[in-house]
């Protein structure tokens, strides 16, 4: 038994249903996941079968901006959306790794991601979990924990990983990151890993983000939408991109040279990081 059938009662889940937080977990080897769960992702596995990799790159360029924008540029506040199930290397143990007081705010809906993650993430006094949809902005930004636990009058680093791609046109999630942005303080960082489909780039890669989504469609899943450069650059409206701008995921500020050429599934991922001037 998985721990999250031993959480279904608590939480009030129907184990039929998946979650996109508890695939996500299922493919970084978690525990808080379901046969539904499992079954989507492998499905999606078929159509990409390194997507394994995906998500391991999303890791390591999580852990790079994190300690760029905590390290380098100095904030010392981060409120990461939508940050599903505790995994290895959690956005506080990156900030936090060098003892440096950085407060950390996790924010996420699914029910088990509420339950695990006050009990795992909240490591300390400087690190906090909140049951909140980040799909509104106001409600967030406004929450009274949020602003206990942060101060948005100061520079803060606002994540969206993996996040976007899971909220659909007719919710418009450009609409959604300009309200972010016009409340966030001067000197502030968005960061944003989102799926890509190559269209304008290249019709092989392009065919093969069609078949990423439909697989995450059909399998029940019923959201996952790879979408163009030039949308997901959308959602930096207002920002100053932080160069190299919107890239494949292992060309940001790799920590070394290249062991291998990429999985073409692996090129079907941007991030980028923009600053609020």
């Amino acid at each position: 038994m998985t721990s999250a059938e031993g959480s279904t009662r608590l939480a009030g889940v129907d184990p039929e249903i998946p979650s996109i937080a508890r695939v996500y977990d299922y493919a970084l080897g978690g525990t808080d996941w379901f046969e539904s769960d499992r079954q989507v992702y492998q499905r999606l596995k078929k159509a990409v079968p390194h997507q394994d990799d995906v998500g391991a790159a999303n890791r390591r360029w999580l852990e790079r901006v994190v300690r760029y924008v905590t390290r380098s540029a100095g904030v010392d506040q981060v409120l990461d959306l939508g940050s599903g199930l505790p995994t290895q290397k959690n956005t506080h143990e990156v900030a936090q790794e060098l003892g440096a007081e950085v407060a950390v705010v996790y924010v996420d809906n699914d029910p088990i991601c509420a339950a695990r993650g006050r009990k795992l993430l909240e490591a300390n006094e400087r690190t906090h979990f909140l049951d909140l949809d980040l799909t509104r902005p106001d409600d967030v930004l406004d929450d009274p924990a949020v602003n206990g636990y942060l101060d948005l009058t100061r520079p803060v680093l606002l994540m969206q990983c993996g996040t976007l791609h899971h909220v659909d046109d007719d919710r418009d999630p450009a609409g959604i990151m300009r309200r972010y942005i016009d409340r966030l303080a001067p000197g502030s960082y968005v960061m944003i890993s989102h799926f890509f489909d190559p269209a304008a780039e290249s019709e092989q890669l392009h065919a093969l983000a069609r078949l990423a989504e439909r697989a995450l469609h059909d399998g029940g899943l019923g959201t996952g939408r790879w979408r163009t450069r030039a949308e997901i650059q959308a959602f930096f409206d207002g920002l100053e991109m932080v160069p190299p701008g919107l890239v494949e995921l292992h060309e940001w500020w790799p920590g070394g040279p290249a062991l291998r050429t990429p999985w073409p599934d692996e090129r079907l991922m941007l991030g980028g990081v923009g600053r609020k001037t």
